[in-house]
């Protein structure tokens, strides 16, 4: 994480400078071990979670269609 030693405060690897420099006080920042965020994963649980909700939601559609046969 990019550290501001003037402003004491980390940063967003996104919000220094292509320089190096604090958007606050325009000094340069230790970058310490910070890489870039291009070609991350998206975690395995958020997937867990869209394909628990698109079963849930499915489940639902099948569930309307069976209540609306049963109304006509």
């Amino acid at each position: 994480m990019p550290w501001c030693d003037s402003c004491d405060v980390y940063l967003a690897p996104n919000t220094v400078s292509d320089e190096g420099e604090c958007p606050r006080c325009d000094t340069v920042v230790d970058s310490g071990d910070a890489k870039t965020t291009t070609g991350e994963r998206i975690p395995w649980h958020f997937w867990l979670v869209v394909v628990a909700l698109v079963g849930y939601l499915g489940w639902r559609l099948i569930e309307a269609f069976m209540w609306l046969g049963q109304q006509l």
